[in-house]
């Protein structure tokens, strides 16, 4: 400002600078509004691990030659194709709620784990028909966790593994000690048994875990993701009605599956090798294999792919109990544990992935 006066050039100034420190002063007071001083957070944990593991398959044993009338199929071709020899269908009073509970309970024996120590119950499933209210919380009710917050997890047959790492990240971080993580099914519920795509593929039941704290981790990170632009791959056959429609038909499952099984079987061992390596642990170091129970074809082919070694088990529950959506998994790692064929605490790679198109993988130690 050469040639103005010294002055005039701090009477230009006076105005500025006030401004600024008014903007100042106003900042501080918001901070200070807004600032919570004296707020206790959660205590964390150094890890948390699964307790004790609990299953419920209906009575029912469906073979394939009972499936196979209604679409003009073969045991010998749903064999093929799947790998699946029987299946278990639900009976009229074994709702998803119902088989969840039954689950859960065994889950909490094993565990030892009184009900009322129960902070949360998550239920994964993709059967339970009712949007409201959820299910989470009537199961919560039945086990006796009557003061357990109580949710729904919405990732179909990702789902269980979807929740047994929130469960992980509740406990962790403090905001729970007990949870319990169920994954139920009544798939026959929303299957076309004329649908010569789905209807052979499909059973009931429920499986489930009870997660509690631990001196250090017994769960690996979660690796998990999705490829919404491939919803349509594993959908309902029509949007629900709008309210006041007539109803022509109730939705039920359709899929792709060429489509689904490319994808599977690069997802799986892609996301797998993923969790392994988010663990810190190789595949040698496994004692189980546990993907979800989709297609003994994807099972196999997935194994293979990852190379693992003679000694770890590969869960094929399929076989028997066929594909239980958000169940399979738990349902897999209590069968592997019921028969001796894995160790205690030995590692255990769980993979998760279905309809969105979703997946989730973690590593385990198994109780």
């Amino acid at each position: 400002m050469t040639g103005v006066p010294a002055q005039t050039r701090m009477e230009a100034r006076e105005p500025t600078e006030a401004r600024e420190r008014t903007e100042a002063r106003e900042r501080t007071e918001v901070r200070e509004r807004t600032e919570v001083r004296g707020l206790r957070g959660p205590a964390a944990v150094p890890g948390s691990r699964i307790l004790g593991v609990g299953a419920h398959r209906p009575a029912r044993v469906v073979s394939n030659a009972e499936v196979a009338v209604a679409i003009d199929s073969s045991d010998e071709w749903i064999r093929r194709r799947s790998g699946i020899a029987t299946r278990r269908f639900a009976a009229p009073d074994e709702s998803v709620v119902e088989m969840a509970t039954a689950a859960s309970l065994k889950a909490l024996a094993q565990a030892g784990v009184a009900p009322d120590a129960v902070d949360t119950v998550l239920l994964a499933s993709m059967s339970q028909l009712e949007q409201s209210p959820p299910a989470a919380p009537r199961v919560a009710h039945r086990i006796g966790a009557r003061a357990a917050g109580a949710l729904d997890v919405g990732a179909a047959c990702a789902g269980f593994v979807h929740a047994l790492a929130t469960a992980d990240s509740l406990i962790r971080s403090g905001n729970s000690r007990h949870v319990v993580v169920v994954g139920s099914e009544r798939m026959s519920d929303i299957v076309d048994p004329t649908d010569r795509g789905t209807a052979f593929l499909f059973g009931d039941g429920a499986g489930a875990v009870v997660v509690g704290p631990a001196t250090e981790p017994g769960m690996g990170p979660v690796v998990w993701g999705s490829a919404g632009d491939r919803h349509e791959a594993i959908a309902h056959s029509r949007p629900w009605p709008v309210p006041g429609a007539p109803v022509a038909a109730t939705p039920t499952l359709r899929m792709d599956g060429p489509a689904v099984f490319r994808w599977a079987v690069a997802t799986v061992p892609a996301v797998a090798r993923a969790a392994l390596g988010a663990a810190g642990v190789a595949a040698a170091d496994l004692a189980a294999f546990v993907p979800h129970q989709a297609n003994l074809r994807i099972v196999d082919t997935a194994a293979a792919a990852l190379r693992l070694p003679p000694h770890v088990v590969v869960a094929r529950d399929i076989v028997r109990t066929a594909n239980t959506s958000a169940a399979s998994i738990p349902l897999a790692m209590e069968e592997l544990l019921a028969r001796g064929a894995v160790p205690r605490r030995g590692l255990a790679l769980l993979v998760g992935f279905g309809a969105g198109l979703g997946h989730a993988a973690q590593v385990v130690a198994l109780p």
